[in-house]
């Protein structure tokens, strides 16, 4: 049966739902589980049960999968102590599944800001986690990640995107390290206007990105489009050389590049679409 629905516009939770099997879905820690964050109460913010990390174990295409998709409308997605440490453990059994003769699957929908300022210290440590848990456990089986927006994904978990053995973009997806308030803020409006839409897209959209080589698949926003990218990534299986095993090419095209002045998007596609030995 076809879904044509958003992507994008699906909660956190349903998404997880929607790219296991049918009737597959069982959630670890749910909001009954009464997760919540020890640090935002103190900060005036109303903490949510789950700490807006959706962690759900079930199959895809009969195999064992686990999917964690964080909430982007909650804190803007960001990582703090628990949200991090709920992803990091999930990644971590998964990799003790496939030592264990149990081939898990993973999937991680990011809609992230990064680290949750309230949580500074703690919030990097489980992003750290996370990262080292994305490499152990792509040895074993793909990890596929999935942006679709509207929040994209930036800071210490635009490094776990990078991470990933295959990523799924849609148009409106974004990826970059530093968002673009924080890029403004440091820099000035005359470097780069958050306001500017069309230039931010550009820049860190997921077409570009696409286009550049840092994504895998581009896809449309619709749930059959990003389910079927999924099965196709995971169905690759584990690649014989990974973009961050890479960091070489990069850093030498990133010597090699001008930042006398602006970049815009035809620079960004030249300096990393070409082919990578």
């Amino acid at each position: 049966m076809r879904d044509d629905r958003s992507f994008i516009e699906l909660k956190a939770r349903e998404r997880a739902r929607l790219l296991l099997d049918d009737g597959s879905y069982r959630e670890l820690l749910d909001p009954f589980d009464g997760i919540v964050s020890p640090w935002l109460g103190a900060q005036g913010i109303v903490p949510q049960s789950d700490d807006g990390m959706v962690v759900a174990k079930g199959t895809i295409n009969g195999g064992p999968a686990v999917v964690i998709a964080i909430e982007g409308s909650f804190q803007g997605g960001s990582m703090g102590e628990v949200s991090g440490a709920k992803m990091a453990a999930a990644l971590e059994l998964a990799a003790e599944d496939n030592r264990n003769g149990i081939p898990t699957q993973a999937v991680l929908c990011l809609e992230t800001g990064g680290v949750r300022l309230q949580e500074a210290n703690l919030g990097l440590a489980a992003i750290a986690d996370i990262h080292a848990a994305i490499v152990d456990l792509r040895r074993y089986t793909p990890v596929v990640g999935v942006i679709a927006g509207t929040v994209g994904c930036f800071g210490g978990m635009s490094i776990a995107a990078a991470l990933c053995s295959y990523l799924i973009v849609t148009r409106e997806a974004r990826l970059g390290l530093n968002g673009p308030q924080v890029i403004e803020q440091e820099a000035g409006i005359d470097e780069y206007d958050s306001r500017d839409r069309p230039f931010i897209w550009s820049m860190t959209g997921g077409e570009v990105r696409y286009q550049s080589g840092l994504v895998d698949a581009l896809v449309g926003d619709g749930v059959n489009a990003v389910k079927q990218a999924v099965n196709d990534a995971i169905a690759k299986g584990v690649p014989a050389k990974h973009r961050t095993d890479n960091y070489t090419w990069y850093l030498e095209r990133l010597s090699n590049f001008d930042t006398s002045k602006q970049a815009d998007a035809e620079q960004i596609k030249q300096l990393f679409g070409e082919k990578q030995s």
